[in-house]
């Protein structure tokens, strides 16, 4: 076992542990599963480091993938009163995730499929249907009856 940290690896989590908690929070829709979670990501990358290839991808997909197995589909933002933490609760955990990954992490839908392991047509879906869902949550309505 090593004493020591590397100060490149150091460096890459502090450089995007916030940003990354963040978005993992709302994947979830709790922060002490989102903590748990981004916790386990570092010291799974800690244990590869001089191998990994690209370490933000490895992070991202230990941070996505489990948000979509069926063991880890718990009700998000449970007790909040944020109304959109609130939409975004009534969305699944594959079209929360996609919507979180698009909308905040700004990823393509390409980035999305490669990292979650989907198809790009069915990030598609997700990310249309929640994007209808979240505006509905909202009060927003269809956009498509707007004329």
């Amino acid at each position: 076992m090593r004493d020591t940290v590397d100060p490149d690896f150091a460096s890459f989590v502090d450089a995007r542990q916030a940003r990354w908690l963040r978005t993992t929070y709302l994947v979830y829709g709790d922060l002490q599963r989102a903590e748990a979670v981004l916790l386990h990501a570092f010291t799974q990358l800690s244990m590869r480091w001089p191998r990994v290839d690209d370490p933000d991808v490895f992070v991202q997909r230990q941070l996505y993938q489990p948000a979509l197995r069926p063991w880890n589909r718990t009700k998000a933002f449970v007790g909040d009163e944020d109304q959109v933490k609130l939409a975004l609760g009534e969305l699944t955990p594959a079209q929360r995730t996609v919507f979180v990954l698009l909308h905040l992490e700004e990823l393509t839908e390409f980035e999305i499929a490669d990292l979650l392991g989907m198809s790009q047509t069915a990030v598609h879906a997700h990310g249309l249907s929640a994007l209808g869902r979240f505006r509905t949550a909202l009060g927003a309505g269809d956009w498509r009856d707007a004329r």
